[in-house]
């Protein structure tokens, strides 16, 4: 930990995490790939104390607003990790370990051109399935129509995964963009996916 906050500072970027250096407590994880300002998994990890949470995201001044709403909120349960996403789901996160991972308002990039760069590719249900328990989950949501069909034929052509529903308690719980989209009238698309 550094000087008491909830970012976890690597001790190495090409060893997986010791799940016990982060939390206290040997509980179910989660994790929120580009966890953006936190207000989802802030708000998640207060309403789970019998979970952890890990909150990724590489923008440095995203990552400290997920230190400063957990702190706020005394959450015990919620780390930061400060890497790429792709990165952080290949290389360091260990096997087998998470219940869930979330992946909210992913970037779209939308030109055609930039596509090869969209974190929802036809490798991530591999790596998401090395991650997950048994039963573990994938949510998405986007407000980009032409990235969630990609997502839906990607996760369609794996054979690890199932298709799953979102519960709505969980869909009640909103990201910052989230807000300011349903503020606008524009629909949010969401799909749960299931390891088999």
């Amino acid at each position: 930990m550094i000087s008491g906050d909830l970012l976890y500072e690597l001790p190495s970027i090409v060893e997986r995490l010791d799940l016990t250096q982060l939390f206290q407590k040997a509980q179910p994880l989660e994790v929120e790939l580009g966890c953006g300002d936190a207000s989802f998994i802030a708000e998640y990890a207060k309403q789970h104390p019998e979970k952890n949470f890990i909150g990724v995201e590489r923008l440095l001044g995203r990552i400290r607003k997920l230190d400063k709403k957990g702190r706020r909120l005394a959450l015990a349960n919620l780390r930061g990790v400060r890497i790429e996403n792709a990165y952080f789901l290949e290389w360091l996160l260990p096997a087998h370990s998470a219940g869930a991972i979330h992946v909210y308002f992913p970037d779209p990039w939308p030109k055609l051109k930039h596509r090869r760069h969209r974190m929802i590719n036809e490798g991530f249900p591999a790596l998401a399935h090395a991650a997950l328990v048994r039963g573990g989950r994938v949510f998405l949501r986007t407000d980009h129509e032409e990235y969630f069909e990609q997502m839906q034929t990607v996760f369609a052509a794996s054979r690890q995964f199932k298709p799953a529903e979102t519960p709505t308690e969980l869909a009640e719980v909103l990201t910052d963009f989230e807000r300011d989209f349903l503020a606008e009238g524009i629909q949010t698309r969401r799909a749960a996916y299931e390891a088999v």
